[in-house]
């Protein structure tokens, strides 16, 4: 079974998590959790705050034929390409709508991986797209933000009429 994904506008969304202090056991099978949300999904990525745990905890997995999960806690982008990418993007968090969201195409993130040690890593792509989703959720915002105003009400206002 696997945990609920909390939905819009619960307010974990809404707040900055916290930085995790160390990796250990209940930090792993946190990740653990997050990864068998994210393939019941499916989707590409999971922050922890999806599921009402405020810790910056991030999964992400855009491999084509799935099994390359990057679990990264505290992420961070040190550099961002000046070359963006338009991407149609969704959260579970709020079923039933998406909105095509420009972001840069390739990102280099510092993170701390599953044995506790910082990683720098360069994402493209899809993969670029989900890392820097997750990092808005762990800052306490949606990809919906990114709207211009006027979009952002007609996808909410869609959003509520869904969920009617």
């Amino acid at each position: 079974m696997t945990r609920p994904v909390v939905q819009w506008p619960h307010k974990a969304l809404r707040t900055q998590a916290a930085d995790v202090i160390e990796i250990n056991d209940d930090v792993r099978a946190i990740w653990d959790d997050m990864v068998d949300v994210m393939e019941a999904m499916p989707g590409v990525g999971l922050a922890a705050v999806q599921l009402g745990i405020p810790l910056r905890l991030a999964v992400v997995d855009a491999s084509k034929g799935r099994g390359q999960v990057v679990r990264m806690a505290n992420p961070e982008v040190l550099h961002a390409s000046v070359e963006f990418r338009d991407h149609d993007e969704a959260s579970p968090c709020l079923p039933g709508v998406s909105a095509l969201v420009k972001r840069p195409r390739a990102v280099t993130v510092r993170f701390l991986n599953e044995t506790g040690q910082a990683e720098d890593r360069d994402f493209v792509g899809l993969w670029a797209t989900s890392v820097q989703h997750q990092i808005d959720h762990l800052a306490g915002k949606m990809y919906f933000e990114r709207l211009t105003k006027l979009k952002r009400d007609m996808l909410l206002k869609r959003a509520a009429k869904l969920a009617r």
